[in-house]
């Protein structure tokens, strides 16, 4: 689904954090979530040999260990085409399965807008 809706200000603020830790860790990922006090938490992709993750399961994952209790949006800078569906998945973990997930490209143009569910 794409929603060619103006995104907010404050989603805008995710996809450019996601943006910077994609270039400033060198990942192929950037991601960036808000959680339900306007907090926000930004991972790159995990890639060891004993622990792969993505970016945005990353970023998930920091917000929770943090003590999120739910999400508002979610921001991914990849060069992928598509938000995959473990993504998503951990998103409505969270967040519920209306929490936009933004995708944009390399250059942090949003691409498209879907829902966690």
């Amino acid at each position: 689904m794409t929603d060619n809706a103006p995104l907010d200000p404050e989603d805008l603020k995710l996809i450019t954090l996601a943006r910077a830790t994609r270039a400033r860790n060198a990942v192929p990922e950037g991601a960036a979530v808000r959680d339900e006090t306007g907090r926000t938490y930004v991972a790159g992709t995990v890639a060891l040999e004993s622990l792969a993750l993505s970016a945005l399961q990353t970023a998930v994952a920091m917000a929770v260990a943090s003590g999120a209790t739910s999400l508002e949006a979610a921001a991914v800078v990849t060069a992928a085409d598509a938000v995959s569906d473990a993504d998503r998945a951990a998103v409505r973990d969270l967040g519920g399965p209306a929490t936009p997930v933004v995708l944009a490209g390399a250059d942090g143009t949003p691409r498209l807008t879907v829902p966690a569910g």
